[in-house]
């Protein structure tokens, strides 16, 4: 819940600058009322004490000002407002499943593909704050690096522990996707996503990719897959007796069969050739997966004039009595 305080007519606070004239009226009939006295010597006067009074013949106009100052915030009609909403969210629950096979490390990206994708996927995760989200990497086998989380940060912390090499190499496209329908055929979210990101063509696993598709169907899961490589070659580092060099080697992606698992499970495929394109990608797989936000608003309003008009009343009533009174005969 939240509170704040807003001035129906805050226009009216112009009239405070009314008090100038005031202040300055009252500054001019102090000095028109000090009386003068001929003495040879002033010197033993001045070392006289000073009575609390005489400095407390200033606080009458200082009630006075407050009085008004309360009367202005009074015709300014100060307002409460208490408000809060219920919201409602039904997110998405994602699993983001990662190739790291040794040929993710060819260079047509900025520094090379795995990089490229570790960082695209991270800034997607940043924008994604209602929804679960998991991550599978695979290579020659399949495992899970982050079981579905909202937890974000861990998430993205987990990114930087992935690396091309630590698992056995290779590309079992349908062991990942088997691992990450894993995780998400349990979830009673609205919407369950895979987002499957590769750049090779199956040839390990025990599971082939369209049987892995055909069971993302049953349990009702989407599966964006993304294809990354740039077409013809790609220039790959290799270690060799004279140091690493870089050589070019033909990008071989199965687009074919990323695209028939995509349409089995009613979603889309992706070709993404460098780093801008990557981005393109799953800002378009952003768009089309939105998290459904229910929210009800509620406000209520009070008028808060009455405790100022109260308080303006008591420093009036003040200000008569000590003129009346302790200050009656303090000019």
């Amino acid at each position: 819940m939240m509170e704040s305080v807003t001035f129906a007519h805050p226009k009216v606070f112009f009239g405070a600058l009314l008090l100038i004239p005031y202040v300055a009226w009252y500054i001019w009939k102090r000095n028109q009322m000090s009386a003068s006295l001929g003495l040879s010597s002033t010197k033993r006067l001045s070392e006289l004490p000073k009575s609390w009074k005489y400095y407390g013949r200033h606080f009458i106009p200082i009630l006075n000002i407050g009085v008004i100052l309360l009367l202005i915030t009074c015709l300014a009609r100060p307002q409460s407002f208490r408000s809060w909403e219920d919201s409602q969210t039904k997110g998405i629950d994602i699993v983001m499943a990662i190739d790291v096979s040794s040929s993710m490390l060819a260079q047509d990206f900025t520094p090379n593909r795995l990089e490229a994708a570790k960082e695209v996927a991270q800034k997607f995760i940043a924008g994604r704050t209602n929804d679960r989200i998991g991550l599978v990497v695979f290579s020659g086998e399949s495992f899970t690096q982050c079981p579905l989380t909202t937890d974000h940060a861990t998430l993205q912390n987990l990114f930087h522990n992935i690396k091309s090499g630590m698992i056995e190499d290779g590309t079992a496209i349908g062991s990942g996707l088997a691992t990450a329908i894993s995780r998400l055929k349990g979830s009673n979210a609205k919407s369950k996503v895979i987002i499957l990101l590769t750049d090779g063509a199956n040839n390990r696993g025990e599971i082939s990719p369209l049987t892995a598709a055909d069971i993302a169907q049953t349990f009702g899961i989407r599966v964006y897959t993304i294809g990354v490589g740039t077409h013809g070659t790609a220039p790959y580092p290799f270690d060799t007796p004279f140091g690493r060099q870089v050589q070019q080697v033909p990008v071989k992606i199965d687009e074919e069969t990323l695209e028939k698992i995509s349409d089995k499970t009613d979603a889309s495929y992706f070709r993404a050739t460098d780093n801008n394109s990557l981005k393109e990608v799953y800002q378009e797989i952003d768009k089309l997966e939105k998290s459904k936000i229910e929210v009800k608003k509620y406000s209520k309003k009070n008028e808060e004039f009455g405790k100022y008009a109260i308080l303006a009343f008591i420093l009036l009533l003040s200000s008569i009595l000590l003129r009346n009174t302790i200050f009656r005969n303090i000019p």
